[in-house]
């Protein structure tokens, strides 16, 4: 490489990490995935040493060490916290609610249970399960297009 295309790097090396920071933090705020910020924080990490006189290859080195570590050991964590890049199913968000029986629950038969103004097709958390008509139930899961659930009373009584 040309020497004096090394000493106008090394000169505006700080200006050139601010912008890769920059860049990575608008594509970050743009797609919300948590990925591309890591690499800014690192972009910021390098300038810093070029600020201080640290050559080309370390800054290099030290942004791509201060990226993955960030990357490897808080993203799992930022994703919990922040609750990004997943949202429930319709199949999860079902899950926990209540119900009320309007067609009674047969043993390894099934009745209509209403859940949020909708009726579905239901089935007894065990096969042999009998749940009457105007029993409060709570719903478990979805199996295909039954939902299963289970009295209120029942699971209270359990906790």
């Amino acid at each position: 490489m040309d020497p004096g295309m090394l000493d106008a790097l090394s000169e505006y090396a700080a200006v050139v990490w601010i912008g890769i920071a920059l860049v990575l933090a608008l594509i970050e705020a743009a797609t919300l995935g948590l990925a591309t910020i890591w690499f800014a924080i690192g972009a910021v990490a390098a300038m810093l040493v070029s600020v201080i006189g640290g050559g080309f290859l370390t800054q290099l080195i030290v942004f791509l060490v201060v990226s993955v570590i960030l990357l490897y050991f808080t993203r799992p964590i930022a994703l919990n916290k922040l609750k990004i890049g997943r949202e429930k199913n319709f199949t999860e968000k079902m899950s926990g609610k209540r119900g009320l029986v309007t067609e009674s629950i047969l043993p390894f038969g099934s009745g209509l249970v209403k859940v949020s103004g909708i009726v579905w097709t239901a089935i007894g958390e065990t096969p042999e399960a009998t749940i009457e008509r105007g029993v409060e139930v709570n719903v478990l899961r979805i199996e295909g297009v039954k939902i299963v659930v289970a009295p209120v009373e029942q699971q209270q009584a359990a906790l």
